[in-house]
């Protein structure tokens, strides 16, 4: 086996695992990181989205080999100052003020699509927030909750 390192929410991490060993699976068994979840398991659905490198990915489909010297950001790395002490990213306070989480296996995925897209200079508009997290599904809230809560974080980021 290969020993595989990379960066998790600025923190080093190295694992000794089989390159085609999922980034989820790592993550999550062998990083203790449960935030991310597992919906699908086939990249349909969006619940296991992660930043690499700045970029959204489904972290069910990236092999761990394809990590090695890159950056990961997990929805654990949102807040300031996590795990104890944590100051909430102006993305999960917004959340949290609009309702815009339900049963929470959607919520990591959607807020790590929206930290890209607010990251990426987007703003309160409708129509590009729904474009920025389509590839994330909800089954409780039908999004009208979740976009609520990505414009309000968009809006308070501006300031």
């Amino acid at each position: 086996m290969t020993a595989y390192r990379f960066l998790v929410n600025g923190e080093p991490a190295e694992v000794s695992v089989p390159g085609m060993r999922r980034l989820l699976d790592v993550l999550r068994e062998d990083l203790g990181l449960t935030g991310t979840k597992e919906g699908c398991g086939e990249g349909e659905c969006g619940a296991c989205t992660v930043l690499l490198d700045g970029a959204v990915v489904d972290s069910c489909l990236v092999p761990i080999c394809q990590v090695d010297g890159s950056q990961v950001r997990t929805v654990e790395g949102l807040a300031a100052g996590a795990p104890r002490g944590a100051t909430l990213d102006t993305l999960q306070q917004a959340f949290l003020d609009a309702g815009g989480a339900q049963c929470g296996i959607c919520t990591p995925g959607m807020l790590m699509a929206a930290r890209a897209y607010l990251d990426g200079g987007g703003g309160p508009d409708e129509d590009a927030i729904r474009e920025a997290i389509a590839g994330n599904l909800c089954r409780c809230t039908g999004y009208t909750k979740i976009v609520e809560a990505i414009a309000i974080a968009a809006g308070r980021q501006a300031t």
